[in-house]
């Protein structure tokens, strides 16, 4: 089904349209997903818990890509929604370019310092060894990581969210079968783990380069362009929420392995590591959807159609309250195979996880909104709305439950800490919905 960003929007045709751009996201987690399952059903337990505690730093360096991404493809949604093709095409460009340069800088630098910054983040002397192998070569390819976040923004703006899901499918079957290879047969441990992660993220972020360098059937193309300060300081303010909340996201993780560490030592940072891989695959969903519907809401706020900009608030809200709730259910019900299929072979730990899981998964019902909320404010170009959402939701509330909660409810408190973040993060959305919507009209 050919959908353009000019239509009505209904369920039937969100849910064509966004489904790609989900599958795609899935399809992200789950080749990240992989490392974590071979390492620790073939390395160990403090493998395992090293790679964990390293991850949330490069996640955090990797999106600097998402944000150009989510900021530029909202600035080049709405350009291409005023009808300026050229300028789309010169804006889109420059972006590919700026994320390369971040990149390589962000990539030396890191290496460099990879082993001070694992002993800050907690790292023993028995997981230090694997934090900077896994962290160091994860670092050669941080450039094809950033553009791999970069396009899958991209391709839903030029409507080719499938060739974006084709090309994400193809990195993650390569990063899972080279975990196989270089773990599970040739035994090169971490290593292998962070080689095959690479080569993925190389196929993620190197092949839709080559796609749009060349003439093809999107709306976006990479032609001669030139350094336009005043565009790119717009998308990257408009992302920065996305980068907020990334790096929010990351900085918790690690307070997260932290108070973990304190609580209940590497089997705590082992079980949040099984949190996180599980967490990713349905946040995939919620996360896939913002992406997906972000060009849309910037299309239409460019062409001034504010009745398609309540459409889309409206069946948005309703998408994203009702899939929360299936989530809940599903992440109940499939709270002890997947941490089987992580930790099955050490019984305490087994425990630990599914208890962890089960808890967790109430925090599915509000993350969804909450992620609209602000992947919506950056799809009109409000970065600054989108980035205190994030911020308030992230940093602030997390952060604050995550240090007072474990007093009170001990080892429990970690984990009913992001709910609670959540709630309150919720509450913050809808001020901020209620406060904008003379602005923007979608009320």
């Amino acid at each position: 089904m050919k959908i353009q960003l000019s239509e009505h929007f209904t369920y039937k045709k969100l849910f064509y349209f966004c489904l790609p751009t989900i599958a795609m996201m899935i399809c992200t987690s789950l080749y990240v997903i992989a490392d974590g399952f071979f390492v620790s059903n073939y390395v160990g337990k403090t493998a395992f818990a090293a790679v964990n505690l390293i991850m949330p730093f490069l996640i955090m360096i990797g999106c600097f890509g998402f944000m150009i991404g989510t900021g530029g493809s909202a600035l080049v949604g709405k350009t291409l929604g005023e009808g300026a093709k050229e300028r789309a095409h010169r804006y889109f460009t420059m972006m590919v370019y700026v994320t390369v340069i971040i990149g390589v800088v962000l990539s030396v630098a890191s290496f460099i310092f990879m082993r001070p910054i694992a002993y800050m983040l907690g790292a023993t002397d028995a997981m230090i060894g694997d934090c900077v192998t896994y962290g160091r070569i994860i670092n050669v390819f941080n450039t094809a990581y950033m553009l791999q976040y970069l396009f899958q923004s991209f391709f839903v703006t030029a409507e080719k969210p499938q060739l974006g899901f084709l090309v994400t499918v193809a990195a993650g079957l390569t990063n899972i079968l080279l975990d196989a290879l270089f773990i599970g047969v040739l035994h090169w441990g971490v290593a292998g783990a962070a080689w095959a992660s690479g080569i993925g993220q190389c196929i993620g972020g190197i092949l839709p380069m080559i796609y749009f360098m060349r003439e093809n059937g999107s709306l976006l193309r990479l032609k001669k362009t030139k350094l336009e300060m005043p565009a790119l300081i717009k998308a990257c303010l408009n992302g920065s929420s996305e980068l907020m909340t990334n790096i929010s996201a990351s900085i918790v993780g690690m307070l997260y392995n932290f108070q973990l560490l304190k609580y209940a030592g590497e089997n705590g940072v082992a079980a949040y590591g099984v949190v996180m891989y599980t967490h990713m695959i349905f946040a995939a969903v919620f996360l896939g959807y913002a992406i997906g519907t972000a060009p849309i809401i910037s299309y239409h706020y460019g062409a001034g159609n504010h009745s398609e900009l309540k459409n889309m608030l409206r069946k948005s809200a309703v998408i994203m309250f009702g899939g929360g709730i299936t989530m809940l259910f599903f992440a109940w019900g499939l709270a002890n195979p997947l941490a089987r299929i992580f930790v099955g072979y050490d019984e305490s730990l087994l425990v630990i996880t599914e208890q962890a899981l089960k808890i967790y998964a109430f925090a599915f019902v509000m993350y969804g909104l909450n992620v609209f909320a602000s992947s919506f404010f950056t799809a009109l170009n409000n970065g600054a709305v989108s980035a205190a959402i994030s911020f308030m939701r992230t940093l602030v509330f997390q952060t604050a439950a995550v240090l007072l909660l474990p007093i009170v409810l001990g080892l429990e408190g970690i984990w009913w800490a992001v709910t609670a973040a959540e709630i309150f993060a919720l509450l913050i959305s809808i001020v901020f919905l209620a406060a904008n919507r003379k602005r923007y009209h979608y009320l």
